[in-house]
């Protein structure tokens, strides 16, 4: 597919502002990826949107497809700008953290311009649902497959395809979850499946959307006429990761995912095992109880959380959670001495064989065996957050 040639434009913002590294890797999108030149390249709504940052100014261009109508108005910069979150002084937030938490203000310096992202709220929901007992590389190459395989093409760059996130409907039909299991979604299937089609069928795309922050509603979305449907601070929050809780495979933890990243909630803190481990060895939290994550001690850690860090809670837990992944610890490694690493591997391995190890890992399901119990403990922590919330109402 030809694409019409498109000018880079830039942008003033610095690193501290904005880390394009750090962003796009630590775990909030895992459609993003990044050429050898350092470009970084995803179709959003229609387009590929391609980015690449030098010290000053991040440098930004969108390919339409060629058999897409010219836009009268390019709304590339607002969309920009609202998904990457630009508007926030982050280098005033970090001061403000820091302020009140003497462990932000020692680790979080050398990971600067970490900024949570605002993404569809249905590319949020399936990508968060496939990361249950997952890391960060296997998520993001299931979620490449089910654009591969269920998404629209929107263009090629060379011979890289970019395909469109896939919609609910395209994930409901009767055969998506056996086919899902063969690519190596593992239990995960039936949860893309069942919640597609519960979102397709039942519920619609505008019932997921209406649940969005009223101060950070989904870009490209009419406001309706009514007003918002739900009220801004932690009475809409609860609310929106209470309608979550209502689908197929959205515990506690992927709920709030979904709220911080992709309805605009930052006051929702997820948390799972890794957090709760940071939880109790930078905060002194919880000492003396079970080491074992239950629904009480998942409220107990975000509202902690959310009363030293306030309203932007789960950006806060971002950075921290960022700084925290070993993947970034890397960064402290010279860049000479990671080529060098890389190159070896290459002369050693051959590049074919280190993609053809890469696309067995995606496939394999190394914990088949746990598979059971993890959908055990899902439900059951899932089930105690709604009855203490019924409670609560009550």
């Amino acid at each position: 597919m030809a694409l019409r040639a498109a000018e880079w434009h830039r942008l003033p913002t610095s690193l501290t502002e904005l880390c394009l590294d750090t962003t796009l890797r630590c775990g909030q999108s895992f459609r993003w990826r990044r050429s050898a030149d350092d470009e970084w390249s995803c179709t959003l709504h229609g387009r590929l949107l391609s980015l690449k940052q030098d010290a000053h100014h991040l440098h930004y261009r969108a390919i339409y497809p060629s058999h897409a109508a010219t836009p009268h108005h390019d709304d590339t910069l607002a969309l920009l700008t609202h998904y990457l979150n630009l508007a926030p002084n982050l280098a005033r937030l970090y001061e403000q953290w820091g302020a009140s938490d003497a462990n932000f203000q020692k680790r979080a310096p050398r990971f600067a311009g970490v900024r949570i992202l605002r993404q569809d709220a249905w590319e949020a929901l399936i990508g968060f649902i496939c990361s249950s007992n997952n890391n960060i590389s296997r998520i993001s190459a299931m979620v490449h497959n089910l654009c591969l395989h269920y998404g629209a093409l929107i263009a090629h760059v060379g011979d890289t395809p970019y395909h469109d996130f896939p919609s609910p409907d395209s994930l409901s039909g009767p055969s998506v979850e056996a086919h899902l299991r063969e690519l190596g979604f593992g239990y995960r299937a039936k949860y893309i499946a069942k919640t597609a089609q519960v979102v397709a069928r039942e519920k619609g795309l505008k019932w997921l959307q209406d649940l969005s922050n009223p101060e950070c509603p989904q870009f490209g979305t009419p406001a309706s006429p009514a007003g918002p449907l739900l009220p801004g601070g932690r009475e809409g929050y609860r609310a929106a990761h209470e309608q979550l809780l209502q689908l197929s495979g959205v515990g506690p933890k992927v709920a709030d995912c979904v709220c911080l990243f992709g309805l605009g909630w930052s006051e929702a803190v997820p948390v799972d095992t890794h957090v709760w481990q940071i939880a109790q060895r930078d905060y002194k939290f919880g000492k003396g109880r079970n080491s074992s994550m239950t629904a009480g001690i998942y409220v107990a850690v975000g509202d902690y959380f959310r009363k030293l860090w306030g309203k932007e809670a789960g950006w806060a837990h971002s950075v921290l959670f960022t700084a925290d992944l070993r993947a970034f610890s890397e960064r402290l490694v010279k860049k000479e001495e990671v080529k060098e690493q890389e190159t070896q591997v290459k002369l050693e391995h051959g590049e074919e064989v280190v993609e053809q190890v890469e696309k067995k890992e995606v496939v394999k399901s190394k914990r088949v065996k746990n598979e059971p119990e993890e959908e055990k403990m899902l439900v059951e922590v899932q089930t105690e957050v709604v009855r203490r919330s019924k409670r609560r109402k009550a």
